[in-house]
């Protein structure tokens, strides 16, 4: 179980807000009555905002306090893309260095995604194959940037986001396919493409909640 700190569990309560919709852009955000919601001091709040406004979810205005700032489709969608590049970068690697152990753990894997439906239990299958997949990578320095990486969704993404599960059970059985063939392209593209898919799904769901910034449309022309 991953042990998150004040602060971390902080940024988490307020990307939910956002994510909800409670919190939209340009509304200041309620430090107070976070840290008393989650029984916290303002400390831990305030470290959540640095983080936050690090990756672009906030905008700290000196002695005005932080402003939820413009969600950018681009900007989530380059987050999915930039996931599948690591993942099929890392996936690349562990194809040519695969085993018949390893490719026997990652079919049992899809295996049982093949039947399941609880979002919990398809999140846990979703990390060991993952898992795997680094593990015969073998490469420290690939699982330190995907930790820097920070999930745009926060919570269940499989239970928060329609039709990712579906996503999941084709992606990771095409990565199978392409692992079982030693094909290090085919295996880098499939794991491209599913975290792409998965990408297409978080952005069409912040589309449907209106949580994106409106696009400016295009200038008068000129009389």
């Amino acid at each position: 179980m991953i042990r998150r700190s004040s602060g971390e569990q902080a940024a988490i309560y307020i990307r939910g807000l956002i994510f909800q919709g409670r919190l939209r852009q340009g509304d200041r955000v309620p430090q107070d009555e976070i840290a008393r919601t989650l029984g916290v001091s303002r400390i831990p709040v305030r470290e959540a905002l640095l983080s936050l406004e690090r990756e672009g979810w906030v905008t700290i205005r000196p002695h005005r306090g932080a402003f939820i700032g413009a969600l950018d489709e681009a900007a989530v969608r380059d987050h999915y893309a930039l996931y599948g590049l690591v993942y099929g970068f890392a996936a690349r690697r562990a194809a040519l260095r695969s085993t018949p152990q390893m490719v026997d753990r990652l079919s049992d894997v899809c295996d049982r995604l093949a039947g399941e439906e609880s979002p919990a239990v398809v999140a846990r299958l979703n990390r060991e194959f993952d898992r795997l997949v680094l593990e015969a990578a073998g490469s420290p320095r690939l699982r330190g940037v995907l930790r820097a990486m920070t999930g745009v969704v926060p919570g269940n993404f499989f239970e928060l986001i329609p039709g990712a599960i579906e996503v999941e059970r084709r992606g990771s059985r095409s990565v199978l396919e392409a692992m079982v063939a030693r094909d290090g392209d085919a295996v880098a593209e499939a794991y491209h493409l599913m975290l792409q898919r998965q990408g297409d799904l978080v952005a069409e769901l912040f589309t449907r909640r209106g949580l994106f910034a409106p696009q400016a449309g295009p200038a008068a022309p000129a009389r």
